[in-house]
């Protein structure tokens, strides 16, 4: 039978047979096909198993310098996302100098001073949004001038918004009939202690609430507050 010789040039070191193959490394694989596949007897077909050469081969730098781009292209969209998230567990942030922040009105926005007194007359008290986010009244003094405090509007009985009685001249919790003078000092239970206190300031304009730690003015006492 007839039948086409293995190159010369493959030493049999190089060569790996199969049940059916012989693998030569410059030839690729010699296969014998099996009858009835149509071939003519003692004829042979040749299977070329191709490699890729080591110039199409990715090394390791450029596999490392691929693996940063995809990282980075992953981490700026998971970060962008991951800050808003965060900041929403963050207590806001001071709006002024000394750890204050700037006052806000009912809509949020900035409480300007010289705005304010346009709109608010003597003795007037109405609720912004202060420290921590607590409700606390901005003062309007007797003589149309911003008082230097502010009043927390939060009773210290069982943590009810006490509301401003005009006709009364004084903080009038609805809850359990706690009151309040006009300074926000107790006067009447079932409320233990007055209503917290924050200084009134002015910066660049607008009205800042700064954390009252000094002797409460009211009672002579330490703040309970602070």
């Amino acid at each position: 039978m007839a039948s086409t010789p293995l190159s010369t040039a493959a030493a049999p070191s190089q060569l790996a047979s199969g049940k059916n193959c012989v693998f030569a490394p410059s030839r690729g694989l010699l296969c014998k096909v099996p009858k009835g596949l149509g071939l003519g007897r003692g004829e042979r077909a040749t299977c070329m198993a191709t490699s890729i050469s080591a110039d199409r081969v990715p090394d390791m730098g450029k596999r490392q310098l691929m693996n940063l781009l995809l990282l980075g292209t992953l981490s700026l969209p998971s970060a962008g996302m991951l800050i808003p998230y965060a900041a929403f567990f963050v207590p806001p942030g001071t709006g002024g100098g000394g750890g204050g922040i700037v006052a806000k009105d009912a809509l949020g926005n900035d409480v300007v001073a010289a705005e304010w007194l346009k709109t608010h007359g003597p003795n007037d008290r109405t609720l912004t949004q202060g420290l921590k986010g607590d409700p606390t009244y901005l003062v309007v003094e007797s003589d149309r001038t911003l008082a230097t405090y502010g009043i927390n509007a939060v009773c210290t009985h069982l943590g009810c918004v006490v509301p401003w009685n005009t006709a009364e001249n004084k903080f009038i919790c609805p809850c359990h009939g706690s009151q309040y003078n006009n300074q926000g000092r107790v006067v009447r239970g079932p409320a233990p202690l007055s209503l917290a206190l924050a200084h009134a300031d002015i910066d660049e304009g607008k009205v800042v609430f700064v954390p009252w730690v000094e002797t409460d003015f009211r009672t002579g006492e330490d703040p309970w507050w602070a």
